[in-house]
């Protein structure tokens, strides 16, 4: 990611801003670029580069589940480079995925058990939206969380004010992620960039749940 900032030799360095680009991409684009996705993911991944190639499968055998879904949005921020042989090219440094919230099907019936009813309930209106892909390198998680550029920041910023154009008068859209209570890491970094705990009222919480669940938004 480039950042705002003084590089090691105490110079300036290019803004954030103008050196992210984000963009949407629509199936078909996404059918095209999949080699590159799945690149981006395994070099995100912080696992084992020996176990890449199997982590890149699953992803993208889950990301063509994802991309079926009603509403689904994938974005994808560019980087400018110049290759050899010498010439203008992009590449991908992050990407965010996600589907607006129905009031029925699979997520309604997992999420009752995660979210207070009133949260539940923006679901029939649209102002739900389940960010379940969030792509970026380890500086993103590391460096300059709380600032507005910070690339993870801008893109699920995006994914939902994207989504809250495609609705009438343009209400406040509410993201939700549940993330696997074991993933720390996942969870920290989330919570730097804006995100916050919620729980479902007692009377609808099961005694113990796998994951967390955490919004960001109004």
């Amino acid at each position: 990611m480039t950042v705002n900032g003084l590089d090691q030799r105490g110079r300036q360095g290019p803004s954030p801003l103008a050196g992210e680009r984000i963009r949407p991409l629509s199936r078909w684009q996404i059918e095209d670029r999949l080699e590159e996705l799945g690149d981006l993911y395994a070099q995100t991944s912080g696992g084992d580069p020996r176990a890449w190639n199997q982590d890149r499968r699953l992803f993208l055998r889950a990301l063509a589940v994802e991309v079926q879904r009603p509403g689904f949005a994938l974005l994808v921020a560019e980087r400018g480079v110049l290759r050899e042989p010498p010439g203008a090219g992009v590449v991908l440094t992050g990407c965010a995925y996600g589907f607006p919230v129905r009031a029925h099907g699979p997520w309604w019936r997992g999420l009752d058990g995660y979210l207070p009813r009133d949260l539940l309930r923006l679901a029939a209106s649209g102002k739900l939206f389940a960010i379940s892909g969030l792509l970026v390198h380890s500086e993103v998680r590391t460096q300059n969380q709380g600032r507005d550029w910070n690339l993870a920041r801008r893109l699920q910023r995006r994914l939902l004010a994207d989504h809250s154009a495609a609705l009438t008068d343009r209400p406040a859209v509410l993201g939700v992620i549940l993330v696997d209570r074991r993933d720390t890491v996942t969870l920290r970094a989330l919570r730097s960039w804006g995100w916050r705990s919620v729980t479902a009222d007692s009377k609808d919480a099961p005694p113990s749940t796998p994951c967390r669940a955490l919004v960001v938004g109004p």
